[in-house]
């Protein structure tokens, strides 16, 4: 009871941190030049601030440029493994810091379309939330075998899982999506093909696994309550009406084509790890991290509901730092020590970030980082500001 009252007066403080901020916020505008502010304006060393540029500048991944490259050699222990989607050859770091939606500074290349990894799972999570809003999803409590009854959540363990257990990567889906076997995505260091495939499941909601499979089969589901391709239902509800640019592209797997209506659309990917997934600009990125900065708020109009970001910041039972595949700086095992545990953010691989830190009204991009330096590119830009 004491850690949920604990809960309650964060989630009100953050709140109302918020309300405070947008009061004073900054929305660019589409094909617009993005305004810009000293870090001098708002009281912050510009010398430190650099010096943070120039961290995240001289650690560049480590990882091939070529993505193909890079893929395959990250995830060479997967049994099966393969490039199933579209990839990209990557550009340099870039980066941008908004404070109160002013640019304050950026790097590198922010309007190059690039892969941006499991940061995709993010807007994912942002369109069951838009479905949510919708009441296309009654709660995020209901079994989805209620809502698909094609035989994908069918038996004794995969019909008890619930859209919450999708959305917090602890559902334990079991099957195969699009030749990926739920099993081989990142298995256990130990055992081997007998001893993944036979394992005992998890109960939903007991075990966080970070599966690229499960959640493409939450995209799936999500394709066929919304009767539309998921690109097409993010346009339409949140980055137009955040002034995106036109450049950035959802993928799915070649062979991810799903009928509905008695019309085949694609089914996209929640990541990029067999390829797919977002493809997309620093700045686009900033775009969307600076609406949740004003809690679903663009310049006066509602676009996601505060009470659907509420939940997606909510720390899971099983893992403290991961929320609706967001992940939350609260005291755990990747709590980023001497930064705020009100900070939330999209990562992926390769160092694809969207950092939001309401605290301080910053939005935070940065690719290609290498990911080990992350906490000490935040406490770099923290300590700027004081």
């Amino acid at each position: 009871m004491r850690n949920t009252h604990l809960l309650i007066s964060l989630f009100i403080f953050v709140f109302t941190l918020s309300l405070q901020a947008q009061k004073n916020n900054y929305f660019p505008q589409a094909n617009k030049e993005w305004k810009q502010k000293k870090p001098t304006d708002y009281k912050i060393d510009k010398n430190k601030l650099s010096k943070a540029i120039s961290f995240a500048q001289m650690n560049e991944y480590s990882g091939s440029r070529d993505l193909r490259i890079a893929i395959l050699k990250g995830f060479e222990k997967e049994p099966f493994h393969e490039i199933l989607g579209p990839t990209k050859k990557r550009g340099g770091p870039a980066g941008m810091i908004l404070k109160n939606g002013y640019i304050i500074s950026k790097w590198g290349n922010t309007n190059r379309v690039d892969m941006t990894f499991s940061v995709t799972k993010s807007f994912l999570s942002t369109v069951a939330g838009l479905a949510y809003d919708k009441q296309l999803i009654a709660s995020e409590h209901d079994k989805v075998g209620n809502y698909i009854w094609d035989g994908t959540f069918n038996g004794n363990h995969n019909s008890k899982i619930t859209w919450e257990h999708l959305l917090q990567q602890n559902s334990d889906w079991s099957g195969e999506l699009w030749g990926g076997k739920d099993w081989a995505d990142r298995p256990p260091s130990k055992g081997g093909l007998d001893d993944w495939k036979l394992r005992e499941l998890h109960e939903p909601g007991t075990v966080m696994e970070y599966n690229d499979v499960r959640v493409n089969v939450l995209a799936y589901a999500l394709t066929h309550v919304w009767r539309k391709p998921i690109p097409q239902v993010l346009k339409e509800n949140i980055m137009d009406k955040i002034g995106a640019s036109t450049t950035w592209r959802w993928f799915g797997y070649d062979n991810a084509w799903t009928e509905i209506d008695g019309i085949n659309m694609k089914s996209v990917t929640g990541g990029g790890h067999s390829g797919a997934g977002l493809f997309i600009s620093t700045e686009d990125m900033a775009r969307f991290g600076l609406l949740f900065l004003n809690d679903g708020v663009w310049n006066g109009k509602r676009l996601l509901s505060s009470k659907w970001i509420s939940k997606a910041i909510t720390p899971s039972k099983p893992t403290i730092n991961y929320g609706y595949m967001w992940w939350l700086n609260t005291k755990g095992n990747r709590h980023w020590k001497g930064l705020s545990e009100n900070i939330f953010y999209a990562a992926g691989f390769g160092g694809n970030f969207i950092v939001v830190d309401r605290e301080n009204s910053l939005v935070i991009v940065t690719r290609w980082l290498q990911p080990s330096k992350i906490r000490e590119f935040m406490l770099k830009i923290n300590a700027a500001l004081h």
